[in-house]
């Protein structure tokens, strides 16, 4: 009935319920199950990655779904089409889709300052020198914080983690954008910020950052609700997300993959065990940039979602013209991200490559030197996990796995590289 090339431990229905049955995916099963044995041969096999997961749906049909190696090494627990991974920033479309659903209800406006939100921050001075103590020097913005600049990244805000500024080190000291294992609410993570500087005046850069958990804030001042519990009623439970959330539930601990780490030295070594994972519990800090975990098959509903125009087993969740809005280019002056950026850490190469409203998206192919399509977008999360969604060819691809960085190894050109082969029409 579904003609899927499927490798693992059989094929979960409930997920192929949400995809169409009989137009024929047009992709060679030989082409696409070769990704999977070269997964196997240069990760798995090798000791790189613990294992892998890969599923490829167009035209509504799951075309290939591959498992390969294990969930945790240590305890020798194969990986499963229903284990469960941290996707840290694959979280970051789903809640940029939940804020969009506000800005169509007309409760929010893309150019509205973000002070009128935020008024602490209506001051927020610019880097221009110092250590947080005894305290920096700085000067005032060019223009405020819009909304869109939360989307979009270009906000001035930071992470902690990318370590190249004194700004840097300050979230870093005081714990802002911390998921695991983090101490302080949202709301501190808000007040955190109003005694810090902006990296760079709004508009004119490009950082990966906080942004999109000060959206998750947002959410919660605009509707007066949990940004957890909005995002479950809006997005997670209509759409049958069972196991996306910001903790494993109850009873399902033992699906939660290990997560592991590629040190300085080449050694992959454990970062985060099951068993004790701060993922268990429910988080302190709801982290709406990167703070779900969830299965490819979950993921795929949200993706098919987007592929379908925002709507999905007959209930709209966004329009398709928003959507159009979301996966444009909104990098001033039309320029890629290499041009704009001061952050770029990942291990894809991004010439060609524009930044909309919460994703990635292709506006030049040959730029990119990787098989694609104009407006195909994207993204990916800290472990190595990654999705893209193709309009052109109704293609979605979800690739899940557990290593840390994303940079280590080029699995995602890779993979998309192969995917594409796998293209027969």
């Amino acid at each position: 009935m579904y003609d899927a090339v499927v490798q693992g431990e059989g094929v979960l229905k409930e997920a192929l319920l949400v995809l169409k049955v009989g137009q024929g995916h047009g992709m060679s099963p030989a082409r696409l199950a070769r990704i999977d044995d070269f997964l196997e041969q240069t990760y798995v096999a090798q000791g790189k990655m613990a294992g892998t997961l890969t599923l490829v749906a167009r035209r509504g049909e799951i075309a290939h779904l591959g498992v390969r190696g294990l969930a945790d090494r240590e305890r020798g627990t194969p990986l499963a089409e229903d284990t469960i991974f941290r996707i840290y920033s694959m979280t970051k479309p789903i809640t940029s889709v939940a804020f969009m659903m506000l800005v169509e209800e007309g409760r929010v406006a893309l150019d509205d300052p973000v002070h009128l939100y935020i008024p602490e921050w209506k001051d927020l001075g610019v880097f221009a020198g110092g250590i947080d103590k005894p305290g920096f020097q700085t000067t005032m913005p060019a223009r405020p914080m819009l909304v869109i600049d939360l989307l979009r990244h270009t906000s001035g805000l930071t992470y902690g983690f990318q370590n190249r500024t004194n700004v840097d080190a300050a979230y870093r000291a005081r714990g802002i954008g911390e998921i695991e294992k983090g101490t302080i609410t949202l709301a501190e993570m808000i007040a955190g910020l109003a005694e810090l500087p902006l990296e760079f005046s709004p508009g004119e850069k490009w950082n990966y950052s906080v942004s999109t958990d000060v959206l998750g804030y947002l959410i919660e001042r605009i509707t007066g609700q949990a940004f957890e519990d909005f995002l479950r009623e809006r997005l997670l439970t209509p759409l049958g997300m069972i196991d996306t959330d910001f903790q494993v539930r109850a009873g399902e601990e033992h699906r939660l993959a290990a997560c592991y780490a590629l040190t300085s030295s080449g050694r992959t070594i454990l970062q985060d065990d099951p068993q004790l994972s701060s993922f268990r519990e429910p988080p302190a800090f709801v982290s709406g940039g990167g703070g779900l975990v969830g299965t490819a098959h979950d993921y795929l509903k949200f993706a098919q979602m987007l592929l379908n125009g925002g709507e999905a087993d007959g209930r709209r969740y966004i329009s398709r013209k928003t959507l159009d809005l979301m996966t444009a280019n909104h990098l001033p002056g039309g320029v890629d991200l290499p041009a704009l950026s001061v952050s770029l850490f990942s291990e894809a190469n991004y010439n060609g490559i524009g930044f909309g409203l919460g994703f990635a998206t292709t506006m030049d192919p040959a730029k990119t030197m990787i098989p694609g399509s104009a407006g195909d977008y994207f993204w990916g999360g800290a472990a190595s996990t990654a999705f893209w969604i193709d309009p052109v060819e109704d293609l979605i691809c979800i690739f899940m796995t557990q290593l840390i960085p994303s940079s280590s190894y080029p699995v995602r050109r890779e993979l998309k590289t192969m995917v594409y082969a796998a293209i027969e029409d």
